[in-house]
């Protein structure tokens, strides 16, 4: 996978939205600079997940931007997405890399650098990095293990968890390939202009973004 899709990760959340509003926001996070997004959906029978997954692939594709499915090779498949990113509750990785084959991109998350090093993976997403109310009980993993896994593994590194406009300048000099970002994006007054200004400052962090 090219890590350089890696820098402005968008990862959906609709909140109280409806459709509509949710598919118009991935939209001008699309068109104004996110560089990947994955879709989440924890609530949604398989027919609404993939019918949803759909119709944000269509804008994805629009903007030629690879569309991430969270847990559901089935989904991934389904909809021809980029790739599936699965937690260490979900399918092994092994057998998940069976099942997407070798062309599609494999994210996986951890929080230490024991299981980040075995994970097998194309990216590693990392945290959660600071409190999030995206998963309220996610237990914090500090910047020190951040850059021990950055400094030890050869996939990139997201990392991801409460990660804001405010606080990019934390993540200078870990090595990460980019950041994984829900609420700043997905609940922003003005999703265009908060898009612009994370590219902005993520130059100043990330030294393969230039």
């Amino acid at each position: 996978m090219n890590a350089t899709d890696l820098k402005l990760y968008l990862v959906t959340h609709r909140y109280d939205d409806n459709e509509a509003t949710f598919l118009a926001k991935i939209a001008a996070a699309c068109e104004n600079g996110v560089t990947m997004v994955q879709l989440r959906e924890k609530m949604l029978s398989t027919r609404a997940y993939f019918e949803l997954a759909q119709r944000v692939k269509l804008i994805t594709d629009r903007y030629q931007i690879p569309l991430i499915i969270d847990d559901r090779v089935d989904i991934c498949l389904a909809v021809d997405a980029a790739g599936v990113h699965i937690g260490d509750d979900e399918l092994p990785v092994a057998m998940t890399r069976q099942l997407i084959g070798p062309d599609k991109v494999l994210g996986v998350s951890t929080k230490t650098v024991e299981t980040a090093v075995a994970a097998g993976a194309d990216y590693l997403g990392v945290g959660a990095i600071f409190p999030t109310q995206t998963k309220a009980n996610a237990a914090v993993t500090p910047i020190a293990i951040l850059k021990a896994i950055t400094a030890q593994v050869a996939v990139p590194v997201v990392a991801i968890g409460g990660v804001k406009e405010a606080n990019l300048a934390t993540f200078k000099d870990t090595g990460i390939a980019g950041v994984a970002i829900v609420s700043e994006i997905m609940q922003a007054p003005d999703i265009a202009h908060k898009v612009q200004a994370l590219r902005t400052k993520l130059k100043a962090v990330l030294p393969n973004d230039r």
